[in-house]
């Protein structure tokens, strides 16, 4: 039984390794869905399937607001103390991974509860809300990015996320392109300015932002060339 059980482990991991080159394959445009103006006291309706923290409530409800489309998507928002590299994190729950389809898969994204910085740490919820939005729409890119992937795609994303450099970038700037195309350009460059520019953030995170991730000014390219593009008439 040992011998059957390493042996399909070997051969998930073999498969992985061979078929990286197929991850992040996704050229097609992204065409987010039209916005419409959403009234504040509307927008509990996003809250749908969604498990939220009573500190963050509002500002994930607004950030939910420019991806309507997941509406349907069960998403679990949770705190943690820390998440080691990172402020926050979208993943898959592994169970429905697993054992759902695609239509019926579940995700979280993990919030750290303080922001640590060199010497002191801040609640999440204290942050600008343009900069707390600009980080929670980042993450729901992520989650657009993964709806349509296979399980088996997802699994090697995971694992290759951890190995490679090169992909880490490109999947962050894949989760900046849905952010950017969803309408929050600007709440996405006002998160990396923040991260750079303030004086207390640790050097290593800022050093990790300017390595693997798009700069603000980049953001800002896409955004014009979003502005400039042609809306398609229905």
């Amino acid at each position: 039984m040992t011998y059957f059980v390493l042996n399909a482990l070997f051969s998930l991991h073999f498969l992985l390794i061979y078929n990286f080159s197929d991850l992040i394959d996704k050229n097609e445009p992204i065409n987010p869905p039209s916005k419409t103006e959403i009234d504040k006291g509307d927008l509990e309706r996003f809250s749908k399937n969604k498990t939220i923290p009573q500190e963050i409530r509002q500002v994930v409800l607004e950030a939910l607001s420019y991806f309507p489309d997941l509406i349907h998507t069960e998403i679990d928002f949770q705190f943690k103390n820390a998440i080691h590299g990172s402020v926050m994190q979208a993943q898959p729950k592994i169970s429905s991974l697993l054992f759902q389809n695609k239509q019926n898969r579940a995700y979280r994204i993990k919030i750290s509860r303080y922001l640590a910085l060199e010497d002191e740490t801040l609640p999440i919820e204290s942050l600008p809300k343009e900069v707390l939005l600009g980080w929670i729409g980042h993450e729901l890119g992520h989650i657009k990015d993964y709806l349509d992937r296979s399980a088996f795609n997802l699994l090697g994303f995971g694992v290759k996320y951890y190995l490679s450099n090169t992909f880490i970038s490109e999947a962050e700037t894949a989760a900046d392109s849905y952010a950017v195309a969803y309408g929050l350009g600007e709440k996405i460059i006002a998160t990396k300015n923040f991260v750079l520019n303030h004086e207390k953030i640790p050097l290593d995170y800022k050093k990790k932002i300017e390595t693997l991730y798009l700069s603000p000014g980049e953001i800002l390219s896409m955004v014009e060339m979003a502005e400039e593009s042609p809306t398609e008439e229905n």
